[in-house]
């Protein structure tokens, strides 16, 4: 599992980030040729409370409107569908990602929290 914008943070600095409403979220994009449709997901983001939830998958939101549609039959479905989850925020998969932390990262670190999150 790839995280972004999480890097030099403890899990206890997390945790409190996501008690004032930070959230994990994935964005997803979509790009089709002809017979041919490709919906992925991106890495997961970290997304600290205050900051836009929209931003960070704006590339691939615009990148799916535009490249997206072009594929028949599943182009017309997909597209759509990553278009309202991008520009709702992603996926919001905070309850797995700390569920994976803390089962990865607890028991490894001493409690006091002085531990950073490498590139997890």
């Amino acid at each position: 599992m790839q995280l972004k914008n999480a890097d030099g943070l403890t899990l206890a600095q997390i945790e409190e980030e996501i008690e004032r409403g930070g959230k994990f979220v994935f964005y997803q994009y979509c790009v089709s040729v002809l017979v041919m449709t490709f919906k992925r997901p991106s890495d997961i983001y970290f997304i600290r409370a205050g900051e836009s939830a929209v931003m960070p998958g704006l590339g691939l939101t615009l990148l799916s409107f535009v490249l997206g549609w072009w594929g028949i039959p599943w182009g017309f479905i997909y597209t759509p569908m990553v278009l309202f989850s991008n520009l709702s925020g992603g996926k919001d998969v905070t309850f797995e990602v700390m569920q994976d932390l803390r089962h990865r990262l607890a028991p490894a670190f001493p409690p006091s929290g002085s531990s950073e999150l490498q590139s997890v």
